[in-house]
């Protein structure tokens, strides 16, 4: 039975595509050249339907592997290999030769492969990847108002919380207009704001040149155009998330998360986390677990691996907003860890815990149930029968029982 396996080396213009069995050796390797249009690329699909091809390899290289994977996905079994499990020795580089490597080293399980989500999971990955990208727009716009602010000595950010929030942003567009009296400035105040109105002329009253407040009028606009797309994926993210609302349900519940965050979650690793064999699978591949790296039986770093960048930020904010509930387990769990480890590596054991937990709710579709100071069963009978053996130690006889709610209590 033959086991026919494409090898397509890919390039912006040009595809090198070969074609091997891996079982008939006399088959022989044929080689073909394509365009990356559409139109040869369903020239590619046809032909290797032709050679009789159902499963077919290729690089990650930059975005120019997406088309064709799209093209190929529904007729084939696809892998995707990491650029640096397939290099060539050095001066030995050649097209055809790189893709006939990487049918070789796929049949021979020495590349290494990434993750190529479902449809649905890319187009919800793309949207949450494009809003990130747009809040940390946002911030950095901030910051350049902030600090055209202070130019014109005016330290409207040490009296308010949020910069660009909606009094503030009234105060903004005024004085961006061509308006500088302080008081009338301050009158733009929301009546909720906690600067009282003396604190806020005082902070107002700075020294503003024209093409300081044409800079404003500048940032303001790039906010709005910031800021409206926000919205929309806003909404755009509400709809596709519909279906999955008991899982964003789930995870928002989680000490440090909200729907955002639990929508970025979902994204990245799916609604059940099915691709995933176990929680610690989750971790590896998040960069989330210590690394190892051993040779004479010392391990010489346990530096996490890179990981998904995406998820392993929103599980080191998630990790820094939970160690910050009072009375929670994550909270216990830092203070617990932290003389010993380190704020950092505190921090970071935090986001270990939480990304398991996180594989563990979407797979098992469970809720969280926050356990506090409470121990958890395993921990008592632990620490019981430490404390028997102690009593022991001292000469004496103890009898262990469970006593009542209200008798624990009392």
């Amino acid at each position: 039975m033959s086991h026919r396996v494409a090898g397509i080396d890919v390039h912006q213009k040009v595809l090198m595509v070969v074609v091997i069995d891996g079982q008939d050796t006399d088959w022989g390797v044929k080689r073909k050249r394509f365009g990356s249009v559409s139109s040869e690329l369903r020239l590619l699909s046809e032909w290797l339907r032709e050679q009789g091809v159902e499963e077919a390899v290729m690089e990650s290289t930059a975005q120019y592997w997406k088309p064709v994977w799209y093209e190929l996905e529904r007729s084939m079994r696809l892998h995707l290999a990491q650029a640096f499990s397939n290099r060539a020795p050095k001066g030995r580089k050649h097209d055809f030769r790189d893709a006939e490597r990487l049918v070789r080293r796929l049949l021979a399980d020495e590349l290494s492969l990434s993750l190529v989500p479902t449809g649905e999971q890319r187009s919800g990955r793309t949207m949450t990847r494009m809003k990130r990208q747009l809040t940390e727009d946002k911030s950095r716009l901030q910051a350049q108002i902030e600090s055209l602010l202070e130019e014109m000595r005016i330290k409207l950010s040490s009296v308010v919380s949020d910069l660009l929030g909606v009094s503030r942003l009234r105060i903004l567009t005024a004085l961006a207009a061509g308006q500088t009296d302080a008081r009338k400035l301050a009158g733009l105040r929301d009546e909720r704001l906690r600067a009282s109105q003396e604190t806020l002329v005082d902070a107002l009253s700075g020294h503003v040149h024209p093409y300081q407040q044409k800079l404003l009028d500048f940032y303001l606009k790039r906010y709005e155009l910031i800021q409206q797309p926000i919205e929309k994926l806003n909404g755009m993210l509400g709809a596709a998330m519909q279906q999955h609302q008991q899982a964003v349900r789930r995870l928002a519940q989680v000490p440090g998360f909200g729907v955002n965050s639990a929508q970025q979650v979902i994204a990245e690793v799916g609604v059940q986390a099915s691709t995933f064999a176990s929680p610690a699978h989750l971790a590896s591949w998040a960069g989330t677990c210590p690394g190892k790296e051993e040779s004479a039986e010392q391990n010489h770093s346990s530096r996490c691996a890179k990981g998904n960048r995406y998820l392993r930020r929103v599980l080191n904010q998630a990790a820094q907003a939970a160690v910050k509930k009072q009375g929670s387990h994550f909270q216990m769990l830092f203070r617990r860890l932290l003389p010993k480890l380190g704020y950092k590596a505190a921090i970071w054991a935090v986001a270990h815990r939480l990304c398991r937990l996180v594989c563990k709710i979407l797979q098992d579709q469970v809720d969280y149930i926050e356990q506090g100071s409470e121990l958890n069963p395993k921990a008592k009978q632990q620490r019981a029968r430490a404390l028997l053996r102690r009593l022991q130690m001292l000469g004496y006889q103890v009898t262990i029982s469970d006593l009542s709610p209200a008798q624990a209590k009392s």
